[in-house]
């Protein structure tokens, strides 16, 4: 062994060498790592930025559903018929109020409240929530007879279901295990 610790045929700077490549190695891994972290945080952060951003009218958004759904009782509670022989001046407040619910429904739609589709008469419980089963009608059972209070959505996200009636299953009916 040599004075300085080291066996005789090691040389001093080539142990000193190999300590500060894997030194190295370490530093650089470990900056990796935390070059991966900071870039994560700063994913999450932008992300729950977002979302706190889509999302923070929805409180909001369900009060004003409420309104909405006030304003489409009002026209439903005036049939069409009766509509066409009222005064000029019911006529002007109808279209008042069918034009404010318009506008409502356009401002809702902007800020990402939209009414969920049930055209397809299919019944989803993501979306729907049954109230009722009533005769078909023709329609298969478990498929939508009646949108009795619309639903939303709020980005991706169920604001308020909407309330359906759907077909009675008859004896014959067989159960649709597809979804």
């Amino acid at each position: 062994m040599s004075e300085e610790g080291f066996p005789e045929n090691l040389n001093p700077e080539t142990s000193e060498a190999d300590a500060l490549r894997v030194e190295l190695a370490d530093m650089r891994d470990r900056m990796l790592r935390a070059l991966a972290d900071a870039e994560n945080t700063r994913r999450r952060a932008e992300r729950e930025k977002q979302d706190a951003t889509q999302y923070a009218v929805t409180k909001f958004a369900r009060d004003m559903l409420q309104i909405a759904d006030n304003f489409a009782r009002a026209l439903a509670a005036c049939p069409p018929e009766v509509r066409e022989a009222a005064d000029p001046a019911v006529k002007a407040v109808l279209d008042g109020v069918e034009a404010t619910e318009r506008q409502l429904l356009a401002a809702l739609e902007r800020h990402g409240v939209k009414p969920i589709d049930t055209a397809d008469g299919k019944f989803d419980p993501n979306f729907h929530q049954a109230i009722a089963e009533v005769p078909g009608g023709g329609k298969p059972g478990g498929s939508i007879v009646d949108v009795v209070q619309q639903g939303y959505t709020i980005g991706e996200r169920l604001l308020r279901p909407a309330m359906v009636t759907v077909a009675r299953r008859e004896s014959g009916d067989a159960v649709d295990t597809k979804a």
